[in-house]
């Protein structure tokens, strides 16, 4: 792997085998970052995956906002398989979106494509 750097300078600490050389820890450009992720209060969020439809994202975010709700609900109900149930459309909307699972910049945009479309499949079975 080569001498490992940290921060521009040689390390040799531990696990210092697992550090990329190649790897700076600075993004390739400051617009590539801001594409990929947005703050709110200090916290780092992934952004949706720009290449997506516009329909196939308002009907993911439709199916997010009601998981959301569903959560809310199921908790002032004390519903815990409510609140499963509901995690589990979030879940299942984020990753569609690309906001969970890998990083969508370095997944094939037909692959990205998929994994929304099946997302969507997943989320109409559920139903209401």
């Amino acid at each position: 792997m080569g001498e490992a750097v940290l921060a521009g300078r040689p390390y040799a600490g531990p696990m210092a085998d697992a550090v990329d050389p190649e790897d700076d820890g600075v993004p390739e450009s400051e617009a590539e970052d801001a594409d990929r992720w947005f703050v709110i209060d200090g916290r780092r969020w992934r952004r949706t995956d720009p290449s997506l439809p516009d329909d196939v994202v308002a009907r993911l975010k439709s199916h997010l906002g009601r998981g959301r709700s569903g959560v809310r609900q199921g908790k002032r109900a004390d519903d815990a398989d409510a609140v499963s149930a509901a995690r589990e459309r979030v879940q299942l909307a984020k990753l569609g979106l690309g906001e969970r699972g890998p990083y969508w910049w370095d997944e094939p945009e037909a692959a990205r494509a998929a994994q929304a479309l099946h997302a969507l499949e997943q989320l109409d079975a559920l139903g209401q």
